[in-house]
């Protein structure tokens, strides 16, 4: 897989697509745009909101892979360039694969000033919002229904809040 680093291709794509939604009549180009991300698309949502920091008004993202890493372009890095409201929801198994991941995105976006709430779900597993993910070899199912709620209602709130 190749860089997703800060002016890459992801975020290349990111701007172009916000570039091509204003130019639709149903949107209200003087609101800001939210955008979200499951596993892998955790960090594009962060590469989004730090690209398109103008339009980003709320970014969330659930059982995010890759938000944080030991490398320079490491999508937590990008708080300073987000200007918008940003949610983390993590698995309670990806939390203890990177503990210290939390911390580190705690660090940052209070560092940059952002507004970002980080949530460990702790009943949850990687996937848990994926309500067709295959079960466990242990048979025991991924989805969570209950924590896909929280994570909605979260989102929900999110949007209400930073795209009025």
């Amino acid at each position: 897989m190749g860089s997703i680093n800060a002016g890459g291709p992801a975020e290349r794509d990111a701007a172009a697509f916000i570039a091509w939604l204003d130019t639709q009549r149903q949107v209200d180009r003087a609101k800001k745009v939210g955008t979200q991300g499951y596993c892998m698309g955790g960090p594009l949502v962060v590469k989004t909101a730090a690209a398109v920091s103008s339009r980003v008004g709320a970014g969330a993202s659930f059982h995010g892979g890759g938000l944080v890493t030991n490398n320079p372009d490491s999508p937590h890095l990008l708080a300073p360039k987000i200007t918008g409201r940003m949610y983390f929801g993590i698995a309670a198994n990806d939390d203890m694969q990177q503990p210290d991941a939390k911390a580190k995105l705690r660090e940052a976006f209070d560092a940059a000033k952002v507004p970002a709430a980080i949530e460990v779900y702790s009943t949850a597993q990687h996937g848990w919002c994926v309500s067709d993910m295959p079960e466990q070899p242990n048979g025991q199912s991924i989805y969570s229904k209950a924590d896909t709620e929280r994570a909605w209602g979260k989102l929900l709130a999110l949007y209400k809040t930073a795209l009025a």
